[in-house]
């Protein structure tokens, strides 16, 4: 089986893994309605949750998984197979909300496998370096660390709808870089692990993946799962695919007509990825609606008169 097969493979049972702990994970998060907790108090709260522990281990068993395919193939590969999550995501969320899915969504789930089919098979992407210069990171932290910081600001200056987009933002750009620090640490460790221990791309990996989730949280929280879902599903392989371009010099194999079918490819792709994670967030966010109309009367009429 060739190299490219087994990470297309690996980055599959990723986003499976990543679709089931999303899903427990955003459901539990959203059932937090005190919005004043900070994200220390927000994440003691959320690790007494059962449903989100549980998908806090699958979400690590993904980053072991996208780990391993990043080390058989390019960035640019596993990251479109890993948009597939949604189509995972999908059943689960209906399941899980006592509902069908959608011909709407299925119409969407075709045009975004087909989307993807075309950017794995037409772009053909080739790997680069595994080995970028601290250089080179410099200028994505001099570029990144600026907007994101003023994100966060807005943020929490704006709260809402604005405040779920501008987290998710944060939050998908810091799971981008993750990838893209993912495939050299990868590679370091090869070297052996005193080698890797030495290297400061591994506590920076650790740092963004601690950012990355921190901020996804917040994002859940801070409003509509609407603004915060489709934001974090684009913005994570729109930062991983830009860098591992610029950084770690990937490439598309393809003629001229083929990067028009690609151009067209990732238009349709982006539009199919809105429309699922929007439509999943609605039908969480009424799902968790429902449930809590159903509880507060029960708990209600267990309190004692007065």
């Amino acid at each position: 089986m060739a190299k490219e097969e087994i990470a297309a493979l690996l980055a599959l049972s990723s986003a499976f893994c990543v679709a089931v702990g999303d899903v427990l994970q955003q459901r539990a998060a959203h059932r937090i309605t005190d919005t004043s907790r900070n994200n220390l108090e927000l994440f003691v709260k959320l690790v007494g949750n059962p449903r989100w522990r549980w998908g806090a281990l699958l979400l690590l068993a993904s980053i072991a998984l996208q780990a391993a395919a990043l080390d058989q193939g390019s960035v640019l590969l596993v990251q479109a197979l890993l948009v597939l999550s949604l189509l995972f995501a999908l059943p689960i969320s209906a399941r899980l909300s006592n509902r069908s899915v959608t011909r709407r969504e299925w119409i969407w789930a075709v045009v975004l496998t087909a989307a993807v089919t075309v950017i794995v098979t037409v772009g053909n992407p080739q790997a680069g370096h595994s080995r970028p210069s601290l250089q080179a990171w410099a200028a994505v932290v001099a570029v990144l660390g600026p907007l994101l910081l003023g994100c966060v600001v807005a943020a929490r200056m704006r709260g809402g709808a604005v405040a779920a987009v501008l987290f998710a933002f944060v939050s998908g750009s810091l799971w981008g870089v993750f990838a893209v620090l993912t495939k050299q640490v990868v590679t370091q460790l090869g070297d052996g692990p005193v080698a890797a221990a030495r290297s400061p791309q591994l506590y920076a990996w650790v740092l963004v993946a601690l950012g990355g989730f921190a901020w996804e949280q917040s994002a859940f929280r801070a409003g509509a799962l609407t603004a915060s879902m489709p934001t974090l599903e684009i913005s994570q392989p729109v930062v991983a695919a830009s860098l591992g371009i610029l950084v770690l010099g990937e490439t598309l194999n393809t003629g001229p007509a083929g990067m028009v079918a690609l151009a067209v490819a990732a238009l349709a792709m982006t539009a199919a990825t809105v429309a699922l994670a929007r439509g999943d967030a609605v039908a969480t966010r009424q799902s968790i609606r429902a449930r809590l109309r159903r509880t507060v009367p029960v708990a209600a009429a267990g309190r004692p008169r007065r």
